[in-house]
């Protein structure tokens, strides 16, 4: 089976960081810092439960910090050359080493890494993690390098500008740092006792800044913390740009057994910094070598220009940043800014390689969806976000916070309120500090559980559903121009099909609901080879059904909601087999019976028990029955109605998702099933606190089940057999 990759983007440091304390500026000790091993088992089943099937983790080799680990043998930086107390994870100081700050043991830092690849691939996901290529830290200097290596710059003639010998570009005179010290007030003056403990940062002969300054007075905005890597090409030649591959240039061969070090760690990808300021030829010959060792590695390539973006898939990269083109676009839709027709544009002029491009709405580099400077709403993304999912098979890559709604507004030091998550200093976002470490989700607002709950049935549908994972599309934006049923400006429309199955996608940006009527033409029903037939179609956010004509040039309606989507499921040969469910025929009170769900995990938790092996549930009142080791207490019986009505109270989104039984969570159980259960399950998720395979009916939110209030038991010695009366009270 294809899988649809879909990435989870995390920045360890933040990931986990309980100590809240965030002070602007502070240090390790001050604000504390997040560790590969916040990634637990549990951890690491929950996000993969999500719907993700890679993550990867930013930032996890050793980069320039004002963090001092000399105590370990780890060299310090100087901090003119080093942005931010925590620094910058594209500032690498050594590339075969892990970034200590990342360490419960300093000492033993590799293995935890090494220990951290393991429990992912265990918890069915890959790991990814960066490559940074087109320039190093200002104090680069390996002490983990294998036997025989020689270091980067350790060979180079500094008196010559260009070598394909050097792995360094050298410019005339000591390095002038004067414009950056007068614009960071610490630095502006020092007085002679202070000199004894700060030495302003020398560098002779000046080498080229990583962002392509090839003199020796890099500028504020510059990135002047880094040096550039030299793989062959003269910059500065008299003729112009000029290019020395022959002989093979020395840095090519280093930054070659860099990836293959990594890749013999268990890595299964490379996300590449600024690929395409590190030329093509290179690329080539890299990934050629290491995918003829490793043919499993995905490479990933931040480049911006799309007029080289099929030079770079040709050199080897398996997806691209589509970043000026489809982010920008979804950008600017979500904000108003730009119809929603526009998005055909985007994907049409790189239609040929579309399966190499990667979606986002967030990165480290970019503003949060939910800051000021986007649009203030996560919910506002939830339409940009269904179509980078569903509209193609190409990966789709979530920056972590963006499922909680992260604002990044914070102050946090080195980064100002820019709306973006630091990646320079030691902070713990509101949203990260507790994610995925606490079951309950006790510290997640409402609003952010909802947001998590839909972001989970995004991810999900996207690799469960066959239409999606696999289909082909078509656009149906060409015969949908605006109408008083149709406005292209916040409502975008496509078909996916694969094999029988088929899907109507439909999605509303507009702030306030509408009632749609979609055009599907007569060329759709020829491309899919498509009756003209009723068919039963099924929504999967909600579960519904309805039967609706399907007619070449007719139309399909749809009541939307604001930024809604909607998802319309149906069998092209109306053997209405799309989605099957065994019968029902049970009168069920939606309240009680969600409870009888909150009940059954309650005594699964408090009694390490199974659910239960039978259950009436009814208006009046219900009971269930479980098997247990001991009679409970009168204490234990009055916890059990505390904390159900505790977990009420959190009000937990209730949400469906329809799956085949290849895609069964491994923590849902089928042994309760009927024997006449269909291929096809609905599972009823309650917020991450429970889920189960269930046809019946539910409140939408916890809140809505009322009041839990226990009537009594009934212990039988012999059966360990606890029955439990109760009732809802709304």
């Amino acid at each position: 089976m294809k899988e649809k990759v879909i990435i989870y983007q995390v920045l360890p440091r933040l990931f986990g960081n309980q100590n809240t304390t965030c002070k602007e500026n502070g240090t390790i000790e001050e604000n504390g810092c997040g560790k590969l091993n916040n990634f637990s088992d549990e951890v690491l089943a929950r996000i993969h439960d999500m719907g993700f099937t890679h993550i990867w983790y930013t930032g996890v080799i050793r980069h320039a910090t004002q963090t001092n680990y000399s105590s370990y043998g780890i060299p310090t930086q100087h901090a003119e050359v080093v942005k931010g107390k925590a620094g910058s994870p594209y500032a690498i100081t050594d590339y075969y080493d892990i970034d200590p700050d990342l360490a419960v043991n300093v000492s033993m830092r590799m293995k935890e890494w090494e220990q951290l690849i393991e429990r992912t691939h265990k918890a069915g996901m890959k790991v990814i993690m960066d490559f940074v290529p087109n320039h190093v830290a200002r104090e680069y200097h390996s002490i983990c390098k294998p036997t025989g290596v020689r270091d980067l710059g350790e060979d180079d003639d500094p008196n010559m500008h260009f070598s394909t010998r050097n792995n360094f570009y050298y410019a005339w005179g000591d390095l002038d740092l004067n414009e950056i010290r007068q614009s960071k007030p610490e630095f502006k003056a020092f007085s002679a006792k202070d000199a004894k403990i700060y030495e302003p940062y020398t560098e002779s002969p000046a080498r080229a800044t990583g962002n392509d300054r090839f003199d020796n007075r890099p500028g504020c905005n510059d990135w002047y913390e880094t040096v550039k890597l030299n793989y062959g090409v003269d910059y500065c030649d008299a003729g112009g740009r000029s290019y020395h591959y022959e002989p093979v240039p020395n840095t090519w061969g280093k930054m070659t057994d860099i990836l293959l070090f990594w890749a013999s760690k268990g890595v299964d990808g490379f996300r590449c910094d600024m690929a395409e300021m590190v030329p093509t030829a290179f690329w080539s010959y890299a990934t050629g070598i290491l995918k003829a060792k490793y043919p499993h590695i995905v490479v990933i390539g931040e480049v911006y220009d799309p007029n080289q973006y099929r030079n770079y898939v040709k050199a080897g990269f398996d997806y691209l940043y589509d970043k000026v083109g489809m982010y920008d676009c979804l950008r600017g839709v979500v904000r108003g800014e730009r119809p929603a027709a526009s998005i055909t544009h985007e994907w049409q002029v790189v239609d040929d390689i579309r399966d190499h491009m990667l979606y986002f709405l967030e990165n480290h580099d970019e503003q949060r969806i939910a800051s000021d400077f986007f649009c203030g709403s996560a919910m506002k993304a939830i339409p940009a976000a269904a179509m980078s999912l569903f509209f193609q098979k190409n990966p789709f890559m979530l920056y972590s916070g963006q499922e909680f709604g992260e604002k990044g507004m914070d102050k946090e030091g080195f980064s100002g309120t820019d709306g973006r998550t630091t990646i320079f200093d030691y902070w713990s976002p509101e949203t990260l500090a507790h994610a995925y470490q606490d079951s309950s989700d006790s510290a997640l607002s409402q609003e952010q559980k909802y947001l998590a709950a839909t972001y989970r049935q995004l991810l999900r549908f996207a690799n469960e559903e066959k239409a999606i994972r696999e289909g082909e599309t078509f656009d149906l934006m060409y015969v949908n121009p605006g109408s008083e049923n149709f406005d292209p400006r916040t409502n975008f429309a496509f078909l996916r099909k694969k094999d029988d199955e088929a899907m109507l996608i439909v999605l509303n940006f507009a702030q306030e609901a509408r009632q749609l009527q979609v055009c599907i033409p007569g060329h759709a029903f020829d491309f899919f080879h498509i009756a003209e037939e009723e068919v039963l179609v099924t929504e999967l956010f909600s579960g519904g059904k309805k039967k609706v004509e399907l007619k070449k040039d007719g139309v399909f309606p749809i009541s939307m909601d604001a930024n809604g989507v909607r998802i319309y499921k149906f069998n092209v040969k109306m053997e209405e087999s799309d989605i099957i469910l065994n019968e029902h025929h049970k009168e069920e009170f939606p309240p009680a019976h969600t409870a009888e769900h909150l009940l059954n995990q309650l005594m699964v938790r408090l009694f390490g028990c199974d659910r239960s092996k039978n259950a009436h549930i009814e208006r009046k009142k219900s009971k269930m029955t479980f098997v247990v080791d001991h009679k409970p207490t009168r204490q234990e019986e009055k916890e059990i109605e505390t904390e159900m009505n505790r977990l009420i109270e959190l009000d937990m989104p209730v949400t469906y998702e329809f799956v085949d039984r290849d895609h069964i969570p491994a923590n849902v159980k089928l042994d309760r099933l009927p024997d006449d259960a269909s291929e096809t399950l609905r599972l009823v998720r309650i917020g991450d606190y429970d889920v189960c395979p269930c046809i019946g009916k539910h409140v939408r939110s916890t809140a809505q089940i009322g009041k839990f209030v226990l009537l009594g038991t009934n212990w039988d010695e012999h059966a360990h057999s606890l029955r439990i009366r109760f009732k809802i009270v709304q």
